[in-house]
C-alpha cells in the first residue's frame, strides 16, 4: 500500500503545491521562496525518510508568516491523508536530538486528535528569512491539519538556529517512528483512532 499524497492550496496569498510519499528514501525538492523554511523542511524530510516535492510561490515581500503557514497546512494535510485511516501505524514515538549546544525532545501521538505543545525558547525575532514566531507556528498549524498531539521541548541550548534545527529533526524522526506500520490492527483500545 502506497501512502502518498497530494498537496495542493491556493489563496490570493499563496500557492503551494507537491507530493509527499511517507514511506521514502528522504529525498527532497524544495522552493518556498524562503531559505530558512526549505532548510528545516529539508531536514524534516531527510530525518522522517519522507520524500517531498513542494513548491511554493508567495507573498513574501509582505511577510513570511503566509508562507510558512500554508506550507504547514499543505504538508499536515499530506500526513492526515497519506495515514488514511492510521490501521497499523506504531502511533506513539519520540525522539531527542542535540545540535552542538541545543537539546530538543519531540513527542509525537498520531491519535487523530490534534495537540501541539511547541515550546523552543527563541529569542532573536528572525532567524535566516523566516520569523522566529512563526517556526513554532509551523509546527503548531502542522500538528492541527495532519491531526496529530505533538508535543516539542527545548531541553537546553543558546543558538536560535540550532534551537530550530534541533525541533526539526526530532520531530523528524519521531514521526519516522509513528508513521511505521507495525502490524493491521488499530492502535487503539477504542479500536478506532479519532
Amino acid at each position: 500500500m502506497s501512502r502518498i499524497a497530494s498537496l495542493d492550496r491556493k489563496t490570493s496569498e499563496v500557492a503551494v503545491s507537491g507530493t509527499l510519499e511517507l514511506d521514502g528514501a528522504g529525498h527532497s525538492n524544495i522552493a518556498t521562496g524562503l531559505g530558512f523554511l526549505d532548510h528545516m523542511l529539508t531536514a524534516l524530510t531527510k530525518h522522517a525518510r519522507f520524500d517531498l516535492d513542494l513548491s511554493a510561490q508567495g507573498d513574501t515581500d509582505a511577510d513570511d508568516h503566509h508562507t510558512v503557514e500554508d506550507c504547514a497546512i499543505v504538508l499536515g494535510r499530506g500526513i492526515a491523508e497519506a495515514l488514511g485511516e492510521r490501521v497499523g501505524i506504531r502511533r506513539f514515538a519520540s525522539a531527542y536530538v542535540a545540535l552542538d549546544e541545543s537539546l530538543v525532545r519531540s513527542v509525537v501521538d498520531l491519535s487523530g486528535r490534534p495537540w501541539p505543545e511547541v515550546h523552543l525558547g527563541l529569542v532573536r525575532d528572525q532567524i535566516g528569512d523566516v520569523s522566529s514566531e512563526n517556526i513554532v507556528h509551523f509546527l503548531r498549524t502542522l500538528a492541527l491539519e495532519a491531526r496529530m498531539a505533538l508535543h516539542v521541548d527545548l531541553i537546553r541550548g543558546d543558538n536560535d538556529h540550532h534551537k530550530a534545527e534541533a525541533a526539526f529533526k526530532a520531530t523528524a524522526l519521531a514521526l519516522k517512528e509513528a508513521v511505521e506500520i507495525v502490524n493491521d490492527d488499530s492502535p487503539s483500545t477504542k479500536g478506532s483512532l479519532g
